[in-house]
């Protein structure tokens, strides 16, 4: 009786380490970007087609999901650049955005898979700060920065950020004069081409959802209680589409006490807000949401979480590979030139 006992206890120790050791490997698989800049800037076009972009004047792209990487030209006068936002169109045009005071908030544009670009907009307010930069199609493009003189600026594209035009001014007055935007992931804006309308996640003073109507240039707020201050608030927007209904979660937290749990994460249901109840385990720089799995994933500095219950409820994922930024799954990107791209067991139930 004994002897059988033992065994029955080793053959259940051995079932439940392979099952942690499959867990445990199935997390990120690191590709060979072939840089060290830190990378903010990621969007997976599909058919295998991901652009990444980052600090240095750095952008690089792939055509076979991430197997190789190719380094593309820098832009002219880019070097310093600090390429925060990507969007991308297909494997030969796309658009990245750099992030700086006045003047160094730049846009460039290609069209011949990043073997030469054009300049095709630049901060006109000498003050102002681009953060974030998303287009829900070719049609329509929108670009926001932190405020100057008491409002956000945004400006719209409709023919694939070959021009921009300004959005009505008065309709984004900044209640919060230490509001402002963070440029962390090129996540805290998202534009629905459904319902015609984009939604801007602050920080820094406040932390509001701003619900922008893009044909009445009517634009709300409303409270998602996370956490606040100035190196603290919302980071990163994602939706899923609930019949007609726009479930949205929003993360974020202290860049500067990326451990701290509290005030990471909230969801936007029925037009109410509801913060998690087991929130990230740690500030989180961005957030997107996996259809197929029905699966949220969040990441930041101290690893990812997901959720399967629309934010109410995050677990971590076990995983040497930390330090990410930016997502656009299934690929993670983040500091010294890391990109990941997320195994597939991760997101099975």
């Amino acid at each position: 009786m004994e002897g059988n006992g033992s065994r029955r206890v080793t053959v259940r120790y051995a079932v439940l380490m392979m099952t942690a050791a499959t867990f445990a490997h199935a997390q990120w698989t690191m590709q060979q970007s072939h840089t060290t800049a830190g990378l903010r800037g990621i969007h997976n076009v599909g058919g295998g087609v991901v652009w990444a972009s980052g600090s240095q004047g750095t952008v690089l792209h792939t055509t076979n999901n991430g197997q190789s990487w190719q380094l593309c030209a820098v832009p002219p006068g880019a070097d310093k650049l600090d390429f925060r936002g990507v969007q991308a169109f297909d494997q030969n045009t796309a658009v990245v955005m750099s992030a700086g005071t006045g003047d160094l908030s730049r846009l460039y544009k290609t069209t011949d898979a990043c073997r030469t670009w054009q300049l095709v907009f630049t901060n006109p307010d000498k003050d102002g700060f681009w953060d974030a930069i998303q287009f829900a199609s070719p049609a329509l493009g929108v670009l926001i920065g932190d405020q100057v003189n008491g409002h956000f600026p945004v400006f719209i594209s409709a023919d694939a950020g070959d021009t921009w035009r300004q959005f009505d001014p008065k309709a984004l007055a900044t209640p919060d004069k230490k509001q402002s935007f963070f440029a962390a992931s090129n996540t805290s804006l998202l534009v629905d081409a459904r319902s015609q309308k984009f939604y801007m996640l602050t920080g820094g003073g406040t932390t509001s959802l701003i619900t922008v109507d893009l044909h009445s240039t009517v634009a709300s707020y409303s409270h998602p209680g996370m956490s606040k201050g100035e190196t603290s608030g919302g980071f990163s927007l994602a939706s899923r589409r609930n019949g007609s209904d726009l479930i949205i979660v929003a993360v974020g937290g202290d860049y500067k006490a990326p451990d701290r749990t509290t005030g990471t994460a909230a969801s936007l249901i029925n037009g109410e807000w509801q913060t998690s109840k087991t929130p990230p385990h740690g500030y989180r720089s961005a957030v997107a949401y996996d259809e197929p799995s029905k699966t949220w994933i969040t990441v930041g500095p101290n690893g990812t979480d997901i959720s399967m219950d629309d934010s109410r409820n995050w677990r971590a994922i076990p995983d040497r590979n930390k330090n990410w930024n930016a997502l656009s799954l299934p690929f993670a990107a983040g500091a010294n030139g890391r990109i990941g791209r997320l195994d597939p067991d991760v997101l099975n139930p």
